[in-house]
Parts: C-alpha cells; structure tokens; sequence
C-alpha cells in the first residue's frame, strides 16, 4: 500500500471510531437527556399513542383517553365535568402540554413512571397495549358539586379539608374553563385558548390555589389565637378594654366598625367576634404587636412557600415590617396580610382539629392499569398551630359566630357548625367592590368533619349589601352539608 492511500484509511478509520465513540455517547450518556428534552416532539407523539391513565374522583374517573387515529396522534384527553374538575385535574393538550395533576403525574398517567417499568415490560411480553396508571384524588364528588353550583357565576374559590387528615375534599375556582376545548392540536383548540388566556375573568387561574386575597375579618380568629397563647387574654368572656373611639396607634384615623350601631366598646372577646368588631381586634393586634401575630400566623401557614398539594399554593403572606397603626389593620385581615382560600380552610381545620395542622393533600393513591398500587399517601401533621385548649376557645367563639353572630345562615340541624365571615375592602382607597369570606367547619353526629373557606370576590350586589355571611356562608353550608349530612 502506498503512502497516500495509507494515510488516507488511517484517517477514514479515525472518522469511523470518532463516530463510533459519538453514537455511544448519545445513546449510552446523553439518552435521557434528549429523550426528555422538551423540544423533543417525540415525547408528544408517545403521550397520545395509547390511553392515558385516568383521574379519579369518589371512585369514578373524570378523565378520558378518546380514540381519534390521527396521523401523529392516537389518542386526545377528555373530561367528565371539565369546568367543575379543572383546578384540579388541570389540562393534557397535544399542542400546549400539561398542567396541574395533568403535569406533576405526568409520569403514572403517561405510564413512563420507572414503577411502572414491571408492568410495561409484561404489556410488551404479552402483546398487550400499553396504558398509563391512574391516579386517585381525595376529592368528595358530592363536595365539588356542592361548592361549584354554590359558586355558579360568582368569581370566587371554594377549598373544603378533613381536619383530622389534611385530605382536600373540595377544591373549586370560578369562573372555571373547560380543558377538552383545547386538548387537540386543530384550528378551534388554538382559538379556544386564545380567547380563555385573553378572557380579562382569567377563567384559567386557580384561585383556590394561586390567588391570594386579603382574609378580612376571618383573620380575627389567628389574633384571637394569638391572644390566648401569649396569655393577653385567658377566657372568651374576658373584657377587652376597648375604648369608643379606638384611634390607630400613632395618627389621628378612628378605626371604624361596620356598623355605627355596634355594640363594641368594651366588648368581651366573644362578644367582639359574634359582631365582627373591628376596634376589638385591631386593638388586640396593636396590644400584641406584629411580632407576635406574625409568629402564630407562621404556626398556620402564613409565608411558607411550600404548601404542596403537590400543586404548590402561592404564598399567603403576614407582613414583617408594618407601623404600629398598620399591624392594627393587619390584625383584621387588611393592609398588607393576603390569603389564599387553601390558606383559610387549613386555619379552620386546625381549630376544627384541636391544633393539629394537617399537611394538606390532593392524591390519595397512584396505581397501575391493572390497579397495583404503587404509593399510598401518608398523612402528617405540618405544624401544632395552637394548643388544644386555645383551639377549643376559638372553637367556642366560632360557634357562637353561627348560633349568636354574623354567621348564622351557615346552621346545620343535627351538625355542630362553627364559622367566620369576612368582608375585605381592596382596591385603591377601598374603591373595589368587598370580598365576601366565610371560613368554617362542621362536625356530624356520626364523626364526620369538614373545614371550609370560601371567597367570593364580587358579590353580585349592591356595596352595601356585600358580606361573608349573607354571600359566601350558604356557600359554605351546602358543602359542609355534603360532606356531614350523607
């Protein structure tokens, strides 16, 4: 062999070992990394290639995989109650990917889970067609309804929680959407999301979740709450000192009551929450300072930013940096203090629970197509907000909120009920039309417990007619009513 044909192979071997070594390293080293790679429409086309596991409510899915044999696209998603299920099912479109339990459980419902690798692989042996596990939610059908139909056309939230085991029995945000409109990858899916992302009622935010408001006068329980641990006040009947006027702490601004007509200078504690008295608790929150409140509303749930259902709920925040006259309005769930209606619901479930915050949860089971399970959920506690026997008078207070107080359009015969109304100014200098609130629980004389807070952000109504307990306390009552009277 002459030398220029010599050096020519060595340099063609070279060519053939360098791209020997490259197609090894794609395959061998970098094989999850593109097979995951979201630019990879592959990874679409295999979602849709065979049936989608299924969400499951009350025992019954409210999800479909339907047939369509496109060219790309084998199966698209479809839903039973789209609207009523969609905070939290969340959407599977073929042309705008996944959201909420749609997303984080994308791995059982597209069957690509490494748990379920067993069960694939004897799919593949067998020649059966491959599917995606399902996941099985704690949602209370009849619980879902209820909030939803409660909520109709009112732009609002609804979260309904087992005390004892943090399980998410109701979790509803109006106006809702309907995820099979966009879950194809045609001409009328792409307009059908346009007109929701453009919809100025944000039809597709979850506002159980992902809004927060500010909690009005529901917050008046945590300053209670506060009162009792720090030993600021030992009893519901103890006086209150409060004076008529109360002026915010360092300016000339009278803090004001709903109504002229409020019987609330010197009010005892009870007295002041039957009537909602805004000069009782602002000046507890003044009397405690924001130190303190900030402290107990931590032990609730306030500014932790991972409240995981698994969909994370944003932030509801209690402020570290307010004046005195500030921390008074704080201390009624105005100024600076923002909720989410998770955040409400897991306040009443701790009353409701003796103290005991339960980690608030959304999936109970995941499973295979062939129903192994494959995880169990396990209930634990996220934090003791309050003692057992704090818990108990602010117990004592919310049921005299529902048989004396504002709340009383929440009673239950044969339940005990016990309730918080808010009504929360917003809006530059109060111009916004109040959010109505109603934050309870009920307990059923055969053990059955259930927490709830609702928000309903326009009230339909005239201004002067707004309030927790004439807009959102039926609300309320019908989903405790659900899950307490079956």
């Amino acid at each position: 062999m002459n030398k220029p044909i010599r050096r020519v192979s060595i340099f063609c071997l070279v060519l053939i070992l360098a791209l020997m070594v490259r197609v090894n390293w794609v395959q061998g080293v970098q094989a999850e990394a593109w097979a995951s790679n979201k630019h990879n429409d592959r990874n679409k086309y295999d979602r849709y290639a065979y049936p989608r596991g299924n969400i499951i409510a009350g025992g019954q899915p409210v999800t479909n995989s339907d047939f369509v044999n496109g060219l790309r696209y084998k199966y698209k998603r479809s839903w039973i109650d789209g609207p009523m299920y969609a905070p939290i099912t969340g959407y599977s479109s073929q042309s705008f990917g996944t959201s909420q339990l749609e997303q984080l459980e994308d791995g059982v419902l597209a069957g690509t889970d490494s748990r379920l690798f067993f069960r694939n692989t004897l799919d593949m042996l067998t020649g059966e067609q491959k599917k995606g596990g399902d996941v099985v939610t704690t949602i209370d059908p009849k619980a879902q309804k209820a909030a939803f139909e409660g909520l109709g056309d009112k732009k609002g939230a609804a979260v309904a929680i087992d005390p004892r085991t943090g399980a998410i029995l109701a979790l509803v945000s109006t106006p809702s959407y309907d995820p099979g409109t966009f879950s194809g990858g045609g001409k009328e899916d792409s307009k059908a999301w346009t007109d929701l992302n453009n919809d100025p009622n944000k039809p597709m935010l979850n506002r159980a979740l992902r809004e927060t408001y500010p909690p009005g006068s529901t917050f008046k329980l945590i300053t209670a709450a506060t009162a009792f641990e720090t030993g600021l006040y030992k009893n519901v009947d103890d006086a209150t000192q409060t004076p008529k006027p109360f002026i915010l702490p360092g300016t000339n601004t009278e803090l004001k009551n709903a109504s002229a007509t409020e019987d609330c200078e010197n009010a005892t504690v009870e007295h002041g929450m039957d009537l909602s008295c805004n000069t009782v608790f602002g000046k507890m929150g003044a009397d405690l300072g924001k130190d303190k409140l900030r402290a107990q509303a931590e032990k609730f749930g306030f500014n932790n930013g991972k409240i995981d259902t698994p969909i994370r709920a944003v932030t509801s925040v209690f402020p570290s940096n307010s004046s005195p006259d500030g921390t008074a309005m704080d201390a009624i769930g105005q100024h600076d203090t923002r909720a989410t209606p998770l955040q409400m619901a897991m306040v009443a479930a701790a009353i409701c629970n003796n103290g005991s915050l339960m980690q608030p949860y959304l999936i109970a089971q995941e499973r295979s197509a062939n129903l192994d399970v494959i995880s169990n959920h396990t209930e634990h506690q996220l934090s003791q907000a309050v003692s057992p026997a704090t818990a108990q008078k602010l117990q004592q207070l919310m049921e005299s909120v529902v048989q004396n107080g504002t709340g009383t359009k929440a009673k239950i015969n044969g339940a005990t009920v016990g309730g918080k109304t808010g009504t929360a100014q917003h809006g530059q200098d109060n111009s916004g039309l109040p959010f109505a609130w109603f934050m309870s629980y009920a307990k059923g004389a055969d053990g059955k417990q259930v927490a709830v807070a609702v928000v309903v952000e326009d009230g339909a109504a005239e201004r002067n007619e707004i309030s927790g307990g004439s807009i959102a306390a039926p609300i309320a009552k019908s989903v405790m009513e659900a899950v307490v009277n079956k």
